[in-house]
């Protein structure tokens, strides 16, 4: 009769343990892909970040009573740019806050006919939207896989472990009211 409890108890350890292995890993590829997603954003806003610097010089030979607006488009580029690399709701809030000042930027151009027929603000102004659309993209796929895992570690089993593995929601990249208020530019840089 013991030998048959030891076995009973030894197989129903077997199978808590390869369901712990399994949940695990679940977890682990789970959290690797929104991670692997966040590089990919990381990387794209990082060439946005060198487009603005060449920007920020094109522009401000032309937009010379544009001051406030260039001066708050280089503080939100080097508030980005100290923001530690794991701060991932910090890092989208500073993303959504740059977007909103391109818009602002661009709709100033409209403004400055030397300008908009400059070849190097063109080049810029599409490298800008491109990297935008890319970024929309990646954001995407970014909330896609936040998905996947914010569902995945609500749900049994698997949220019995997550405690224990130091798991915790990730933040979705959602679009900032000021990209929601559907062509509404605010051009006030006194903020």
């Amino acid at each position: 009769m013991g030998l048959l409890l030891y076995s009973i108890i030894g197989i129903i350890l077997a199978i808590v343990i390869i369901i712990f292995i399994v949940i695990y890993n679940v977890l682990v590829s789970l959290r690797r892909n929104v991670d692997k997603a966040w590089a990919d954003i990381d990387v794209l806003l990082q060439k946005r970040h060198d487009v603005l610097t060449k920007l920020i010089d094109t522009v401000s030979g032309y937009m010379k009573y544009e001051k406030g607006l260039m001066t708050q488009i280089t503080q939100l580029r080097s508030e980005w740019m100290n923001i530690p690399q794991n701060d991932v709701q910090s890092k989208i809030n500073a993303s959504n806050k740059i977007s909103g000042a391109l818009k602002s930027i661009f709709a100033v151009a409209e403004n400055y006919p030397d300008l908009k027929a400059d070849n190097n603000f063109i080049q810029l102004q599409q490298s800008i939207t491109e990297l935008e659309s890319q970024i929309a993209d990646a954001r995407e796929f970014y909330n896609d896989s936040v998905t996947q895992f914010n569902i995945r570690i609500k749900q049994i089993p698997y949220n019995i472990f997550v405690g224990m593995l130091g798991y915790n929601t990730m933040p979705l990249f959602q679009v900032s009211s000021e990209e929601k208020a559907d062509g509404k530019i605010n051009l006030n840089t006194n903020n």
